[in-house]
């Protein structure tokens, strides 16, 4: 719900009633928040985002792991053809 109405002023609350759900991994990973407070709850509260940046390293990463051999040939020679 915080991440949909943007309502990190209500992230205090979250990670107080996680830390105590017993709960081991959501409680350590309510924990864990702590650590950057500040940055989490500026996320779930101004509308910017950096999803078309995750695209775009996403896309990178499965380029270069089928460049480094963990494609068939076929495929790369594929990517090389239609790329020319």
């Amino acid at each position: 719900m915080m991440l949909t109405t943007l309502s990190g002023t209500r992230l205090p609350d979250w990670i107080t009633e996680a830390t105590g759900a017993n709960l081991p991994g959501i409680s350590s990973f309510a924990g864990g928040l702590h650590s950057d407070f500040d940055a989490v709850t500026a996320g779930l509260t101004t509308d910017w985002n950096s999803g078309p940046v995750e695209g775009a390293v996403n896309r990178i990463k499965m380029l270069k792991r089928q460049i480094f051999g963990r494609a068939g040939f076929a495929l790369l020679r594929k990517r090389v053809l239609l790329a020319s």
